[in-house]
């Protein structure tokens, strides 16, 4: 018999202001977001190389084109100098483990991370408990209708179709899915079907039995635009206290020694 529990699902659409000022001081209860556009961080993809294990040297080899190489260092570079500015350590010193189903993270450290990426965007999610966070580009042609049918639950297409944005509603409802199944580490299920997040409070079974062994009894997703052409999602098991989104454009590379 499949055992199957009861998840709840927290939904809010934020205003969030970009900040230049950049902290690395994670008080107790803040979530800490840093942004950056891909072209904005391009410059520093040659020192970024250099912060990367033999595992990640060796992922980042096997892109077959130079975008997605170049993507993929400057995102796992930034979260390692970020990484790196919180713990005062040297970041490509940081050793990184990676969980059940591949979630990376640090041992004997209370800071909790994730990292997503967009074709022409990068968003690294910091705080002191398991975190989740997605971000998408709007600047995408993708047939959002098709794969909402394949993936979101009929009352989920339905709002897609009545949106005046279908495109924007399709990103918001696909990011809260993926910064909740990100929270719990659990990685893209085949039944999204049974994660719901188009209203402000979700109520659902669940059966999916790692879902159901590894998520918590309810999160808490807050989504907004992130500069003029990405939205960004993030979840968290408790309510969100303080979010705080940072421009990693403007991060201090000085790492430390």
């Amino acid at each position: 018999m499949t055992n199957m529990r009861t998840l709840r699902v927290y939904c809010t659409t934020l205003d969030m202001d970009l900040s230049t000022r950049p902290s690395y001081s994670l008080h107790k209860g803040e979530t800490h977001l840093w942004y950056a556009t891909l072209a904005s961080l391009a410059h520093r993809t040659t020192n970024y190389r250099t912060l990367l294990d033999g595992e990640e040297q060796a992922r980042s080899a096997r892109f077959l084109h130079e975008h997605d190489r170049g993507r993929f260092v400057l995102g796992h570079g930034l979260l390692r100098s970020l990484l790196g500015q919180y713990l005062g350590a040297p970041p490509a010193a940081l050793v990184l483990h990676r969980g059940e189903f591949g979630k990376p993270f640090l041992e004997g450290h209370p800071v909790h991370f994730n990292l997503s990426d967009t074709k022409d965007a990068v968003l690294v999610a910091i705080a002191g408990r398991p975190i989740g966070a997605d971000i998408e580009t709007m600047n995408r042609h993708t047939d959002h209708l098709r794969v909402a049918d394949h993936y979101f639950t009929g009352a989920e297409v339905e709002s897609i179709r009545k949106a005046g944005n279908g495109k924007r509603r399709f990103l918001e409802l696909w990011t809260r899915k993926e910064a909740v199944l990100k929270a719990c580490g659990v990685g893209l299920m085949d039944d999204l079907h049974s994660l719901e997040v188009g209203n402000p409070t979700n109520t659902m079974a669940i059966s999916h039995p790692d879902f159901v062994r590894l998520a918590a009894p309810a999160y808490h997703v807050g989504t907004f635009p992130a500069g003029t052409e990405h939205l960004v999602s993030v979840a968290g098991a408790d309510a969100f206290k303080e979010l705080k989104l940072f421009n990693a454009s403007t991060s201090d590379q000085s790492f430390p020694p």
